[in-house]
């Protein structure tokens, strides 16, 4: 059986995502559309656009990214993007104002949930057990999903300290690659597809 292959991408941008919101269910903004329509033209140029199954969080942003990708995704709950409680649809700014000591236990803490939902080892705990249950099934998925899932991924795929998810950077429609090697994961960082060579004129 072949190595199972995870691309997991990330939504393109929302209206929430450019004004620094927690959570929401906004969809792709204009900018963020005509992004990931240009993405679906680089992935139609590389054999790794190829794959057997497409999955996708439940939220509307990941939803038409998928589309726009030129895929047919299936909703997975377990790529939802983090519970933020009573915080969601509220601005990073507003909490710091409204809840400063809240918003540094948030940052600072990964198993406080101050917001009531989920902390980041939730999360963490979540996507894991998602991610363990690719192992061994030989296929080549794609999941489009949210940075802060992508992050924690990451962080469980490479048996990181959780504290390290806030190091890594997760830029809307950026794709991380992750491969099954048997007992672990391996983290696949690949240049981008070159364009067509121009056909040099007759004669």
């Amino acid at each position: 059986m072949s190595a199972t292959s995870l691309r997991l991408v990330a939504h393109g941008h929302t209206a929430a995502l450019r004004r620094a919101r927690f959570g929401g269910d906004d969809g792709l903004d204009e900018g963020g559309r005509r992004a990931a329509l240009a993405l679906s033209g680089l992935a139609r140029r590389t054999s790794s656009g190829n794959t057997d199954a497409c999955l996708s969080s439940p939220a509307a942003a990941a939803v038409q990214t998928a589309y726009a990708l030129g895929l047919a995704p299936a909703v997975e709950t377990s790529l939802a993007d983090c519970d933020y409680g009573d915080w969601t649809g509220r601005s990073l700014e507003e909490i710091a104002a409204a809840r400063p000591d809240a918003l540094h236990e948030w940052m600072s803490t990964p198993d406080a949930a101050p917001h009531g939902g989920e902390s980041v080892a939730d999360l963490r705990e979540r996507v894991g057990r998602w991610l363990d249950g690719q192992r061994g099934l030989g296929r080549r998925v794609t999941a489009v999903t949210h940075p802060l899932v992508i992050r924690v991924a990451v962080v469980h795929a490479l048996d990181l300290p959780l504290a390290t998810y806030r190091q890594l950077d997760v830029e809307p429609l950026a794709i991380v690659r992750l491969t099954d090697q048997g007992r672990r994961w391996q983290l696949r960082l690949s240049a981008p597809p070159q364009p067509a060579a121009a056909t040099p004129p007759n004669g």
